[in-house]
């Protein structure tokens, strides 16, 4: 009989709700991921730089020419220097830099702070390593951390805190305030910070990302992932990064090099040109914010109750004006009864929760949203 390391896990809820999507035509807004091209530019660059032959291994560490203009624009973004030779390392993706940040810090015993709704990659990373999740649960509508909670929980066995910010699936984003209290709890520990910085470019209402990299006493404990995927419309290309010190980035690189080695190698020079137009970035969260906001403005037409995002390309809404169902009931009965597909947010928490919520992809183009929201619109209908 097989023994499972992860028996209580199940196919990601996002593979679910894609799967049942195309099953049934649906408009799918329920996986992340665009509808719209990515820059033919970088395309064009991603052309160029396999037409030259740079299509074999990639160093472990990832093509230097783009660790050095993550150095540079870190350093402009946020004023901390991560040095390109020891600490900045390529990943394939932001998923797989939480795996190895996770896998090469937490042991038996280890306990992990997680905020919830979390992404669902994080608790079954830290019990493959043995690690305990320690759960926070963050409340709907505004997600606050109540860090005397936090402060509470935290123990001697506490080895890591997992933050994400901007949040997915909520849209919510830490203040300058929520950094200092995270200061004041670790400070005089060895707890290490682990930040999901991978939405830090998409951010709405004039907001300001507070990278841990901002602040110097928490960047000295702290790796921080972040993603091109999300940044440039390119999902599928699964390229992200992660910062850290040295001595951490030593031990990143350890599990790394046994995880996926190296990432893709014409994408890392086509991505090093591309960074060199700030604006290529810098515009992000402008461009998304029309989406938030065009979508915002067709959603209030429905019976979902909301509090637009703040960032991120997801929506959170409750439809408990039209039924009191479980989310996992009604995402299925949207997806098969009305052709749009959505993210039951129950499916962020690690036990059943009872939920009315469901997370919206709003990266789409505008006759999508349209479309999508003229069916919640027949969904309301049924009160």
């Amino acid at each position: 009989m097989i023994r499972s390391k992860l028996p209580n896990v199940k196919t990601s809820i996002f593979a679910v709700m894609s799967a049942l999507a195309n099953k049934h035509g649906a408009v799918n807004l329920s996986q992340g991921f665009p509808d719209f091209q990515i820059s033919e530019e970088l395309i064009s660059l991603t052309q160029k730089y396999m037409q030259k032959g740079y299509n074999q291994y990639a160093p472990m560490q990832g093509v230097m020419a783009l660790r050095e203009i993550i150095s540079v624009k870190t350093e402009k973004l946020y004023k901390q220097k991560y040095n390109p030779d020891t600490e900045i390392t390529v990943t394939a993706g932001g998923t797989q830099a939480l795996y190895s940040a996770i896998t090469a810090f937490i042991n038996d015993g280890d306990e992990v702070i997680v905020f919830e709704p979390a992404y669902d990659s994080y608790v079954p990373v830290i019990q493959l390593n043995g690690g305990i999740p320690v759960f926070i649960t963050l409340q709907y509508p505004n997600y606050k951390i109540n860090w005397d909670d936090v402060n509470k929980l935290v123990s001697s066995r506490t080895k890591m805190i997992i933050l994400n910010s901007p949040h997915n699936p909520s849209g919510k984003v830490l203040s300058e305030e929520d950094i200092k209290q995270l200061h004041r709890i670790v400070a005089g520990t060895k707890i290490i910070i682990l930040s999901d910085e991978v939405y830090e470019h998409i951010i709405f209402d004039k907001l300001t990302h507070q990278s841990i990299a901002k602040y110097p006493e928490l960047a000295k404990r702290s790796l921080i992932v972040s993603s091109f995927g999300k940044t440039f419309h390119a999902t599928g290309w699964k390229t992200g990064y992660c910062v850290a010190p040295e001595a951490l980035m030593k031990e990143f690189r350890r599990v790394h090099q046994f995880t996926v080695y190296a990432a893709n190698t014409p994408i890392q020079y086509a991505l090093a040109e591309f960074l060199e137009q700030e604006d290529n970035y810098l515009n992000l969260g402008a461009f998304y914010q029309k989406k938030r906001d065009f979508f915002a403005t067709e959603l209030a037409k429905t019976k979902l109750d909301f509090t637009p995002s703040s960032g991120t390309y997801f929506q959170a809404a409750d439809y408990s004006k039209i039924s009191d169902a479980q989310d996992t009931e009604v995402a299925n009965k949207l997806t098969i009864d009305f052709g749009i597909a959505a993210i039951p947010m129950s499916a962020f928490y690690h036990d059943t929760q009872k939920s009315t919520i469901l997370r919206f992809c709003f990266a789409k183009s505008e006759a999508t949203l349209t479309t999508a929201v003229a069916r919640l619109i027949e969904f309301g209908k049924q009160v």
